[in-house]
């Protein structure tokens, strides 16, 4: 309980806050779009750089959590797709939007969890699995919208510091609670798929290719995360259905909460 009073309930509570401003209004609706291109490209890899440069990787089975993390989302991606092949039950946007929401993690909530918990050391994991996973799955995302997609539309310490709060905040202003009430089978399937399905491979694949201890946690934590808000804004430019995506972000996003609290209830 203690793991997530320190570490969950505060990334979370971050999210809430940003959530709020927005939807009050305490700061100009102008500050948001800048302040998460700011965290993305500037914030963000100051972070996994200097993280990245630091790490022991002598002491991290490197290849082994990085193996059985991506062989996870690229089982869980074929899945989907046979799936589709065979029943034809989705549209392509709906397809798109159910491979990106599986596959996608939310890689500011996958930084700021594991360093509350674990440290340095628990940041280093993450930062290793966020510079693996993310082009593994806009590679997939992009070929999947490429394909199925309807028509186009057209680095200091101190900056690395920086970058975990603002990108909570910022995820908390996406939020959309009107459109999570307004939740469906694929809706559902969206989220048991990235909060159940994608953990529950990413633990076989650590037993199969001997990942165990902080890595096996870390690579657990990050598969159990919420997908990336950065999914809507990809389906948005590229046909797949962005506000079937919107709303699996916003359901995806409250209910790993509770999921990834009981997760780290398991596994600490």
């Amino acid at each position: 309980m203690q793991a997530l009073a320190t570490a969950v309930l505060p990334v979370f509570l971050l999210i809430l806050l940003g959530h709020l401003i927005r939807r009050r209004g305490w700061i100009a609706e102008g500050f948001w779009e800048p302040a998460e291109r700011l965290t993305y490209f500037f914030l963000l890899p100051a972070l996994l750089v200097t993280t990245l440069a630091g790490a022991d990787f002598a002491a991290l089975p490197a290849a082994a959590v990085a193996g059985a993390t991506l062989a996870a989302i690229v089982t869980i991606s074929l899945v989907i797709l046979l799936f589709h092949f065979a029943t034809r039950q989705q549209d392509g946007p709906a397809l798109t939007a159910l491979i990106q929401t599986a596959i996608r993690p939310n890689s500011y909530i996958g930084l700021a969890v594991p360093f509350a918990l674990y440290g340095q050391a628990g940041l280093a994991v993450a930062a290793l699995l966020v510079a693996v996973v993310v082009p593994t799955v806009n590679l997939i995302s992009v070929a999947a919208l490429a394909r199925f997609g309807g028509a186009h539309l057209g680095h200091s310490p101190r900056l690395a510091r920086a970058a975990l709060p603002l990108a909570l905040l910022a995820v908390g202003a996406g939020l959309d609670l009107a459109a999570a009430r307004a939740s469906g089978s694929r809706v559902a399937a969206a989220a048991a798929l990235k909060l159940a399905g994608l953990p529950l491979l990413t633990a076989g694949f650590c037993l199969l290719f001997g990942v165990t201890g902080l890595a096996w946690q870390v690579a657990l934590i990050f598969a159990a995360l919420p997908a990336a808000t950065s999914s809507y804004i990809l389906a948005r430019q590229m046909g797949g259905a962005p506000a079937l995506v919107a709303n699996i972000l916003s359901v995806q996003t409250l209910t790993a909460a509770f999921t990834l609290s009981l997760l780290i209830l398991l596994i600490t």
